[in-house]
Formats: structure tokens, sequence, C-alpha cells
């Protein structure tokens, strides 16, 4: 997912001598390319496998194990960026606090996360051979849920967007089943079972099966916000 967050990169614009936070920073990839702007940056994740991973590809780099939620710095950078992660935090108000708690006054926020609608076409499908309504480890915001939530913790929105953008999965006739084995596995044990998985299949095919390609519905949430100062 780090790819697709490269354009995000261009809403953050990092500078020489810039300190900057990336939260859920995973192997580090976008934590690199906002140092060679010459920033110094920090990056966390949860995943203590992940930071491994992260500090093997980039040495001369800091990289931390953190829950976003608990973060210990107190306005030391002078921005926070968060790619393709939030979603997965469902402590939403402790999250915003904490990144908040992290910048200068002045200082901004830049991320990208699910937002509402988010594979609900993939959901959907699970749902309807469930016959039931399954319980979902992600937080999938509307703007206005998020800004206001933002808004509550000094941090003031200056752009949102919620766009669609439809995703090839990648493994060609297995690419939903590898998609819910690698993100869904919590979701019911049902999805190891290869004639449920079927089924799922079988809901999902008429909006998301393109010439025997799997795609992913995504909708993402774009927010900038900056900390009020005083």
């Amino acid at each position: 997912m780090w790819e697709y967050g490269r354009d995000l990169l261009g809403l953050l614009a990092p500078k020489s001598g810039e300190r900057i936070l990336d939260v859920g920073c995973g192997t580090g990839q976008l934590t690199a390319e906002i140092a060679q702007a010459g920033a110094t940056t920090v990056g966390v994740d949860q995943s203590a496998s992940m930071i491994a991973q992260a500090r093997g590809n980039f040495p001369s780099l800091q990289f931390e194990v953190q829950d976003v939620c608990g973060l210990p710095y107190h306005e030391e950078f002078d921005a926070v960026f968060s790619n393709a992660v939030l979603h997965w935090v469902k402590r939403a108000e402790e999250a915003a606090a904490a990144m908040s708690r992290a910048l200068k006054p002045g200082g901004r926020l830049v991320l990208e996360m699910g937002g509402f609608g988010n594979n609900r076409e993939m959901l959907k499908a699970l749902s309807e051979a469930l016959g039931s309504e399954a319980e979902y480890p992600w937080y999938y915001p509307s703007i206005g849920e998020y800004t206001a939530l933002l808004e509550r913790h000094q941090l003031e929105p200056v752009f949102a967007t919620l766009f669609d953008r439809p995703t090839k999965l990648e493994g060609g006739a297995k690419g939903l089943a590898k998609w819910f084995t690698m993100f869904g596995g919590k979701l019911t044990p049902k999805l190891q079972q290869p004639d449920f998985m079927a089924q799922v299949e079988a809901f999902a095919a008429p909006n998301l099966l393109r010439d025997g390609i799997w795609f992913a519905d995504y909708r993402r949430l774009r927010v900038v916000a900056r900390k009020l100062v005083g």
C-alpha cells in the first residue's frame, strides 16, 4: 500500500530541517522518501516485525515500535504523516489526541485512510454469504465525522476529500480470496472453507470481477489539518 501513498507526499511537502513523524510506517519506504527531502524522520508502527524490516531496509533512520494511541511525544514534530493505517485504529479519539500532542502549534497532519463506504461491495458479499452482518475490525469514517473528531483535538482541517480508488488485487482468480485471507482473517473462520469462499466470490463477482481479475472497491479519505496555536 505504500506505493499508493506516494502522491500523498505532495500534500505533505516535507522541507529540509523539519522533524516529521510517520505513523504506521510499515517497512519504511515512505519514511525514507520523506527523509530524502532533508527532514529528520521518526517512523513508528505497532508491528515489531515491520519495524525490524524498516530498520533493516534503512539503518540510518529512526524507527520505533509504538501504538499510535500511546505516542509519547509532546509538541516535537512539524508534521505528522500517516498512510493507509488509521482505519485499523478503532480508538480514533485516542489516536487523534496523541497525534495532536505530538505536533508543534501550527504543525500539520497529513493522512490517508479508508473512508466511508470503503470495501462496501466486498463486505456486502461476505454478509450475503453469512446471512448476517460480520463484526468488522475497521473504522471507515465520513468526511464530516472525521473532521469533527480532529477539531475536538485542536486540529483544524484545511483540506478533506473522499474518493473512489478501485484497486486491482494480486492473484488473478484467487485475488479476492487472498485479500480476505490477508486482511479479513478474523471476520469469520468460514473464510478458510473453500465452499464458503466460493459463495462470497459468487455474490461479489457482478460488481468486482472484471475479465477474470478481482478489484477491491476502495474509498479513501484524505485530510490535511493544522494544529491550532494557543
